[in-house]
């Protein structure tokens, strides 16, 4: 019994402290650190500018950009990102989506990135091609337009089913 007791005093002791705890969002993406690794760096401090080559992989938050090369154009104030470039094997990871193409620009304001050169983009076991991606960072989801003689394709694989297309095994 005096167990009990003392264990309610203690819950009763801690419960301002636990109900006073201050509790933070997550922090969004655009606000946390950018990590970018490279075989080279050349900085253009006079250009605002900086070129990554080789092995290039930039994250920040849930997004990870792999590319051949990649070149940063840095604002006048505050010297945040106003526009990256990457070209060659461009690879995106974003939760349970990814895309790949040849080429591919990053507009800061809209928090996009424009792809083209044989642009696709994977969500779970689902694609979609065309001319050009506009791949929306803070959305879940993709604008794709064709080309001449070209047209926009898509596989979708129904609802119910697994990852992989398949039914779901018993």
């Amino acid at each position: 019994m005096r167990q009990i007791l003392m264990t309610g005093l203690m819950l009763l002791l801690l419960l301002p402290v636990l109900t006073c705890a201050e509790v933070k969002p997550p922090v969004a993406r655009n606000e946390e650190p950018i990590q970018i690794k490279s075989d080279n760096l050349h900085a253009d401090n006079e250009r605002k500018m900086a070129t990554f080559t080789g092995n290039v992989a930039a994250r920040q938050g849930d997004l990870t950009i792999y590319a051949d090369r990649l070149v940063v154009s840095y604002d006048d104030e505050g010297g945040g990102i106003r526009s990256a470039e990457v070209f060659g094997n461009v690879r995106i990871l974003q939760g349970d989506r990814r895309a790949q193409a040849d080429h591919g620009i990053y507009d800061a304001k809209n928090s996009t990135i424009v792809l083209d050169g044989n642009p696709k983009v994977f969500q779970n076991n689902d694609t979609i091609s065309g001319r050009i991606i506009t791949y929306y960072l803070d959305e879940d989801k993709s604008e794709v337009t064709s080309g001449a003689g070209s047209r926009v394709e898509a596989v979708i694989h129904p609802k119910g089913k697994g990852s992989d297309g398949k039914s779901p095994k018993p």
